[in-house]
């Protein structure tokens, strides 16, 4: 449920996925708008569907038509998929669980470490959420001075309030503080707008000595624009 939405590939790639694993399901898309968003949603009761993925412009529409949210939900005030649940509608936010599970694929842990994230739009929030929620020891997030610094911030106050992680902001323009972040770091997200259109030649790290010191490859993340 978006709006627009005729251009996503997400049909297509959920469609072949439940023939090949022989599943029972159909994914469709729905162009709703803010308009029309709560007969939809109610209309995943009526027409008892498992769920549905939400994008823009309803993720903090649509908190107000459901009946409960997960904590990263809560945390991030977003909601990326609804899950039915016999007629009871509950609200996650995906991203930053992707993020986790991406790294347990890999075989790394986040609990008990350092992260280094830049960034703090649509992908950063809940990635911050997440990993904050499942053990991270501290997270260092770097952003621009933009229309997102006030985001960065409340999210600085909302892990504070609601886990036990040391988090801290800080201005990407402080290439010192960040360089010296980063060598200090387990992990690193870069999950801004750099690397995709109009910044595809750019990066946040020109020099991969910065990286040197993490225990791991650098893990780059170019999440913000395909995760909204």
């Amino acid at each position: 449920m978006a709006y627009p939405i005729r251009h996503s590939m997400s049909p297509t790639m959920h469609n072949n996925s439940f023939a090949k694993l022989g599943l029972n399901g159909a994914y469709l898309c729905f162009e709703i708008g803010n308009d029309k968003l709560e007969g939809a949603v109610n209309a995943i009761r009526t027409l008892d569907m498992r769920g549905s993925n939400v994008s823009m412009p309803n993720k903090k529409e649509v908190i107000k038509y459901l009946d409960k949210l997960s904590p990263a939900s809560k945390m991030c005030d977003a909601v990326n998929t609804i899950v039915n649940d016999h007629g009871t509608l509950t609200g996650y936010t995906t991203d930053g669980i992707g993020f986790v599970q991406s790294l347990k694929d890999e075989g790394i842990s986040i609990k008990n470490k350092v992260m280094t994230l830049a960034g703090a739009g649509g992908a950063a929030t809940p990635i911050a959420v997440q990993s904050a929620l499942d053990g991270v020891k501290e997270i260092k997030i770097f952003n621009i001075k933009d229309d997102k610094w006030a985001q960065a911030e409340k999210n600085v106050k909302t892990i504070k309030e609601n886990t036990d992680c040391k988090v801290s902001l800080t201005d990407l323009a402080d290439q010192d503080a960040f360089k010296k972040a980063i060598a200090e770091s387990d992990i690193y997200c870069d999950a801004t707008g750099v690397g995709m259109k109009p910044l595809e030649d750019k990066t946040l790290v020109s020099d991969p000595s910065w990286s040197i010191k993490i225990w791991s490859s650098l893990i780059l993340f170019m999440l913000h624009e395909l995760l909204n």
